[in-house]
């Protein structure tokens, strides 16, 4: 667990925007930002379709390893700052230090909004209000075997033509967005999230706004929703943290649902 003072120092948010150790560099020199959506893994509150098998520290733990191979993956992408909209606090989190030095080379600003797509959209607003150069590609947490050249292909989707990209998930959700201008995130507002129809109303309203043809394919990819989702991706990337804290952390009766 991390300390009130830690949180306190990555959380630094003022009326002026996000503000991070890299402030003093020049924000229209900025051409690519990977965002990342995130929460405090604090038992009870994360992964919690992991439970049971999982105790609730445990999923907390294994939503901790997420997190932090996704930050491995949007800090190695090639050119670009990573933003982390974050809710929760560190100090109530499990690995709640490392998880603290993790954010601390990146902007970090609070998520707002009372649903996912209003926090989705807003995200997006802040980093085009700080790097208004920037063209930006979106994750969450639940895709530990995301790396960088899967964000820097999406990336230089948007970057060479395309208005968007989108990579649609496994369970009829998706799993990454890339916009040539981040405020097209708005238009992701009002879509319905959590159901096995989000995928398809996402790419509607991003096809809707920017045209049929301007909306790119990324591949599709699991989630981590379910204890099998966690084994098969832990399978895919078997030497990162994800892997040993599944290993660790999940007891799986039975094994793997065929």
């Amino acid at each position: 667990m991390s300390t009130p003072g830690t949180n306190a120092r990555i959380m630094q948010v003022d009326q002026a925007g996000p503000r991070s150790p890299g402030d003093d560099e020049a924000s229209g020199d900025v051409r690519r930002v990977v965002v990342v959506l995130a929460k405090a893994p604090v038992p009870g509150r994360a992964k919690t379709r992991l439970t049971p098998p999982a105790t609730p520290e445990g999923a907390a733990g294994v939503a901790a390893a997420a997190l932090l191979d996704t930050l491995d993956a949007a800090a190695a992408t090639p050119g670009a700052r990573v933003v982390v909209a974050f809710e929760g606090s560190t100090a109530d989190a499990v690995r709640g230090d490392e998880i603290a030095a993790a954010l601390a080379p990146h902007v970090v600003v609070p998520q707002r909004g009372a649903s996912l797509g209003e926090r989705i959209a807003a995200a997006h607003a802040d980093v085009a209000a700080r790097f208004p150069a920037a063209v930006t590609v979106q994750v969450g947490m639940d895709t530990p075997q995301l790396d960088a050249g899967l964000l820097d292909a999406a990336l230089a989707h948007v970057e060479n033509g395309s208005g968007a990209a989108l990579g649609l998930a496994v369970d009829g959700g998706w799993w990454a967005v890339a916009l040539a201008r981040p405020r097209t995130a708005d238009v992701v507002r009002d879509v319905p999230t959590s159901t096995d129809e989000t995928g398809r109303l996402t790419l509607a309203a991003l096809r809707a706004a920017l045209g049929h043809d301007a909306v790119a394919d990324l591949p599709v990819l699991s989630d981590v929703d379910t204890a099998d989702d966690a084994v098969r991706v832990s399978e895919l990337v078997p030497h990162g943290r994800f892997a040993r804290a599944v290993g660790d952390l999940l007891p799986v009766p039975g094994g793997v649902s065929p």
